[in-house]
């Protein structure tokens, strides 16, 4: 039996302070949407740097941020910047729950994802789980859409989500700024539509 896993965040839980809006419940500044919280509202035992192979994306529209949400697709070329948290699978069960706008109501059943590399919860944005791997004898997991990037408009992300997104990467990276900058204006849905030096700027308030 699996205790722990490793969550990986690519959009705005690069950012530890917003994650833990979805284990303690709350409202994060800028945001539009309250989180009702965890279970088991504990930090996660342990938060370090981390990167996937693909690429992540910009498409639909986040209710809580406006603008474009994040997903990650694992067939595009590249590697996407990211943030793993070590969580128990009771706390993970819970943050793709509200991820996945759905109540909390006990763990997920993981034998799909691990076995597989993937399991389909449902038809919409976070609803996919992935198996990415594993860490110090623990597994990677994040969630996406089931569709690709080539599969979906895009749609590029508001100021107050890249900036969520900038200080993450910040935070856990450790990037200057016009680094965080040409990653950002780099990924499907920012490209072409925001500057390296607007998001620059755009960080530096």
């Amino acid at each position: 039996m699996i205790g722990s896993v490793w969550y990986v965040g690519y959009g705005s839980n690069l950012h530890a302070a917003r994650l833990r809006y979805y284990l303690e419940g709350g409202t994060p500044p800028g945001g539009r949407r309250s989180c009702c919280g965890c279970r088991d509202p504990r930090r996660p035992e342990r938060v370090v740097a981390h990167s996937m192979p693909g690429a992540v994306y910009f498409a639909t529209e986040s209710a809580t941020w406006g603008g474009g949400r994040a997903f990650y697709d694992p067939s595009l070329p590249g590697t996407a910047a990211c943030r793993a948290y070590l969580l128990t699978v009771g706390q993970f069960s819970d943050l793709a729950a509200q991820e996945m706008y759905r109540a909390p109501d006990g763990d997920l059943d993981l034998t799909t994802v691990l076995s597989a590399g993937r399991d389909v919860l449902g038809p919409g944005r976070y609803e996919t789980l992935l198996h990415v791997g594993d860490l110090e004898g623990f597994p990677v997991l994040t969630f996406t859409a089931p569709w690709t990037a080539d599969e979906v408009p895009w749609n590029p992300p508001s100021a107050v989500y890249l900036r969520m997104l900038g200080d993450g990467l910040r935070e856990s990276h450790g990037w200057p700024p016009f680094r965080v900058a040409e990653y950002l204006c780099g990924l499907r849905g920012a490209e072409g539509f925001w500057s390296v030096d607007e998001v620059a700027d755009l960080l530096a308030q």
